[in-house]
């Protein structure tokens, strides 16, 4: 039995074209009918919207129930599966339609070639091969799966085959070739084209500068861009190549660029020019000057440009507070009509790289819509700002709205619970680690700091032992964790471990295994490391290198070779250095030593107690009342505050007099 068409316009309206409700309503066994009719049209669009939707079973239900299809009922039906890559349906389908057209065939090599996979192009080049009639849309599809997959001699054969191409096809052999790094044939189709457009000009200047050709790239916009006339979209172009030499650091060349663009403040003047500068050369350029640490022209930029989209805002925003010109970016932002998460972010995380942790968390509550990376920006603030416990508590109020933490969030975090000495929370986070992300290298970085800070050197040696891939912080991690618990030989011997795996250390690395040795009283290995710095692995030291070193030869007894080293030092010694000398001085009552060491910090730091104090104990302790009066008197005479107790940090010494 077959509805009326007046019944089936009636059900289409009460059912909201809910072909099941129809189906129902006939009878279970009558289905569909499309055949040539109008209702033909309905039923494929309600099937592509129920595609469209992802209801893709919805839509397999009205297919199947329609009694009469035409080619396009089975083309949206295999264009439903193709999208979702099921393409053993979409084969089934396409062997069993009565009848195909060039869109069904495309339709099919064009899923293949998406799949990509030998395998898959493979398939859609039997098709391609098979097609009875083929369109330019058929070749070009070809020619793109062959490129996706790199296969570029393919493509060019079927281009040198091909008896008509459209711009498309010329574009997209240009793009397949510079993605695959064939930069000559790439620059030899597009000169060879017969008609080219400003996608095609766009295309070979992008590709270049991905392929580190920007001056080719420059010279082809030129050339060609003159030629060929302006068109509309050869701003963008521009605008590319302006981004290029941006990333290059080429601040000079990216401007010449911009003032290259024609602008027309006079809206009158603009009728008939086809291109000029848009918002977003403003912007390029203005990233530019923002990026190269050039405030002053990014600023002069900024208050030149009469459309302002809050791209330029936030770019504006950023380089303030870089800078950091907090002062100016609050102006700016107060300035701004429409502020969105980017904008609040940039002034939360510019409060905190500053310092000013009220101000950043006053911007945060004031948020309207936080976001992860506020929530982020927020709790690494405080955590590099030392703030431990707030950083925790903002991490619970995180978890408490309903915000899941990421990568980001984690590892500041468990450096969190590494400075507040937090094992309890530490392992915790570690357990959420396991369960919430990708456990990555810095993550597992993170992991080994907070363990090894905590003083469980066991876990955080277990979870080194457990990453598969290794980078340099994550053996600086270990190798610290083990110096600074005393385990000085463990420490060394996965430093000769890391060497053994050709891993490069670092000065970081260096500042750890010169820690141990001096902990450990290993002065002769202490100076073979220190000298392999230089002499192995090109580094040159830091003052934190010869601070440890000369605390390790100075505790040993040999002052007079600490102060040889403090005088060869290619840069001037600074408190820690001089410190380290006065602190050896004072083990071993070395007056000498120690009065040249304390004279020293007396000028680096005149307000500080601590020389006077370790010098007069040097004094006391070898019976010298009347030098250690001298010192006392020293003191006054430079107005320096008294101390109830001074010493030098690092120092070996458990006793100070007090004055």
């Amino acid at each position: 039995m077959r509805a009326s068409k007046s019944v089936l316009a009636a059900l289409r309206k009460t059912m909201s074209y809910n072909p099941m409700a129809l189906c129902r309503f006939l009878g279970s066994s009558t289905a569909l009918s499309s055949s040539s009719s109008p209702d033909c049209t309905v039923w494929n669009k309600k099937i592509s919207h129920l595609i469209r939707t992802g209801q893709i079973e919805e839509a397999k239900k009205v297919f199947n129930a329609i009694e009469h299809k035409n080619t396009v009922t089975w083309n949206a039906m295999i264009t439903g599966h193709v999208k979702r890559r099921e393409m053993a349906k979409a084969r089934k389908l396409f062997d069993e339609m009565p009848e195909r057209d060039v869109v069904s065939w495309n339709l099919m090599i064009s899923g293949y070639l998406s799949c990509r996979g030998v395998r898959f192009v493979e398939e859609g080049r039997l098709l391609f091969d098979q097609m009875p009639v083929r369109d330019t849309i058929s070749w070009n599809t070809m020619i793109t799966g062959y490129l996706r997959d790199g296969r570029v001699s393919d493509a060019l054969r079927l281009f040198e085959s091909m008896i008509e191409r459209d711009v498309v096809t010329w574009n997209a052999m240009i793009s397949g070739f510079l993605q695959n790094g064939v930069i000559a044939k790439a620059i030899e189709i597009f000169e060879s084209m017969p008609e080219r457009d400003s996608t095609s000009l766009c295309a070979v200047v992008s590709g270049l500068i991905h392929n580190g050709r920007i001056d080719k790239a420059a010279k082809l916009l030129v050339e060609f861009g003159a030629k060929d006339g302006y068109s509309e979209n050869l701003v963008n172009a521009y605008n590319a190549l302006i981004a290029g030499y941006s990333q290059r650091g080429q601040v000079d060349e990216a401007r010449r660029v911009f003032d290259q663009i024609p602008y027309f403040c006079d809206q009158g003047k603009r009728r008939g020019m086809g291109f000029e500068k848009n918002v977003v050369s403003w912007n390029k350029m203005i990233k530019c000057y923002v990026k190269a640490g050039d405030l002053i022209s990014a600023r002069g930029l900024f208050d030149q440009m009469i459309d302002r989209d809050i791209v330029s805002w936030n770019t504006i925003i950023s380089g303030y507070v870089q800078v950091p010109n907090m002062e100016g970016a609050i102006d700016l932002f107060n300035r701004m009509l429409y502020r969105d998460a980017i904008t609040w972010n940039s002034m939360i995380m510019g409060f905190a790289e500053v310092g000013n942790l009220e101000l950043a968390y006053e911007f945060f509550q004031r948020m309207p819509q936080r976001n992860l990376i506020s929530w982020n920006s927020i709790i690494s603030g405080y955590e590099k700002n030392s703030e431990y416990d707030w950083a925790i508590n903002l991490y619970l109020e995180m978890q408490a709205d309903g915000m899941k933490p990421d990568q980001h969030t984690l590892s500041s975090i468990l450096s969190g619970c590494a400075g507040s000495v937090n094992l309890l929370l530490g392992a915790q986070i570690h357990q959420q680690v396991t369960k919430l992300v990708i456990g990555d290298v810095p993550i597992n970085n993170s992991l080994i700091t907070m363990y090894s800070r905590c003083g469980a050197i066991l876990e955080a040696r277990t979870m080194f032992d457990e990453m598969k891939t290794k980078d340099v912080i994550s053996w600086n991690a270990m190798i610290a964790g083990y110096a600074s618990h005393g385990y000085a030989t463990e420490a060394l011997q996965l430093f000769e471990f890391m060497k053994q795996q050709h891993v490069k250390p670092t000065q970081v690395t260096f500042t750890s295994v010169l820690s141990a040795c001096a902990n450990a009283g290993f002065t002769e290995a202490g100076k073979y490391y220190f000298n392999s710095m230089a002499s192995q692995f090109r580094i040159s030291p830091r003052m934190e290198h010869f601070s440890s070193l000369v605390d390790m030869i100075g505790r040993s007894g040999q002052l007079q070779e600490a102060l040889h080293l403090i005088k060869s030092m290619p840069f001037q010694p600074d408190k820690t250095v001089w410190g380290a000398l006065l602190g050896a001085s004072r083990v071993h009552n070395n007056v000498t030593y120690g009065r040249i060491a304390a004279e020293a910090l007396m000028t680096l730091d005149p307000e500080s107690s601590a020389p006077y104090a370790l010098l007069y104990n040097i004094y006391a302790d070898l019976g010298q009342l009347n030098e250690a009066a001298e010192v006392k008197m020293l003191m006054r005479r430079n107005n320096v505050g008294k101390h109830v107790a001074a010493s030098w940090v690092g120092s070996p010494h458990s006793e100070t007099r007090t004055f």
